[in-house]
């Protein structure tokens, strides 16, 4: 912000010089007007807590998204994240609350384009072998398939909030190696679904940039919390399944949030 000082003497008109000050990106003198979209790592499934008007989308009050409005200065909170939404579910069912008074968006998407839900199936239930199969082939998706469902969305985004702040929240890696009570959930299954969340982060990370918005990498914020760990931050196999391999409420209050606030302040 450039602030011009003039000082007027009985005589004369003593200009000052201007000086440039720099503030954090994300700071703000007046309420956040947020909306929260994405998918059930957005919405806040696995706290096992949702919202009752929420139905099928399983809205939760432990979400990240809700935990941050909750805690800062927040005018509306379009809270529209729906549990099982992949980038075209966001483009018809998500922008409608967006507008150019919208101050902050953030986004978790991109999992079940690549078929998050049939990859943990598939490497819970099948062999080393299948497994890798299935982690391939979601990494594929991610490649070739994800970054233009990810362009079309992001510009969807920017051209509903024009002065919008946008966050785009990648995915943890889920598992953790070593002793670990889930039968069967070997070593090289859980390494190579961890794999799998690199490519997916290094993809959505990329597509973030490139459309102007700001990536949260939680991977290191949950390193150490993931399935199999003693402290888990993410639901291992789980009832209902919808829990299984999201994060519980710890993962959203202390993996999750931290990473927002890092950014949003």
């Amino acid at each position: 912000m450039r602030h011009l000082r003039h000082v007027v003497g009985a005589a004369a008109v003593v200009a000052t010089a201007s000086t440039m000050l720099a503030a954090p990106a994300f700071a703000t003198s007046a309420a956040e007007n947020y909306a929260a979209l994405g998918d059930s790592y957005a919405s806040g499934v696995g706290s096992r807590d949702y919202f009752e008007d929420s139905g099928d989308c399983l809205r939760s009050p432990k979400a990240y998204a809700q935990l941050w409005a909750d805690s800062h200065d927040v005018a509306n909170f379009n809270f529209a994240a729906c549990s099982g939404a992949v980038t075209d579910d966001v483009n018809a069912n998500q922008l409608g609350g967006l507008s150019a008074d919208t101050t902050l968006v953030t986004i978790s998407i991109g999992g079940n384009d690549v078929g998050f839900s049939s990859v943990i199936q598939d490497c819970l239930l099948g062999t080393d072998e299948k497994c890798d199969s299935a982690v391939s082939a979601g990494e594929d998706k991610a490649r070739n398939e994800l970054p233009a469902k990810l362009d079309t969305t992001y510009a969807n985004i920017r051209e509903a909030a024009p002065n919008a702040k946008v966050v785009v929240l990648g995915y943890p890696r889920l598992t953790e190696l070593g002793d670990c009570g889930i039968p069967f959930f070997s070593d090289a299954k859980r390494q190579r679904i961890n794999d799998g969340s690199d490519v997916l982060a290094g993809v959505i990370s990329e597509r973030a940039e490139a459309a102007g918005f700001t990536y949260a990498d939680a991977r290191d914020a949950f390193a150490g919390h993931g399935v199999c760990s003693g402290e888990e931050w993410i639901n291992g196999p789980s009832n209902p399944l919808v829990e299984s391999f999201h994060p519980n409420v710890d993962g959203y209050a202390k993996g999750y949030l931290p990473v927002l606030e890092s950014i949003t302040g």
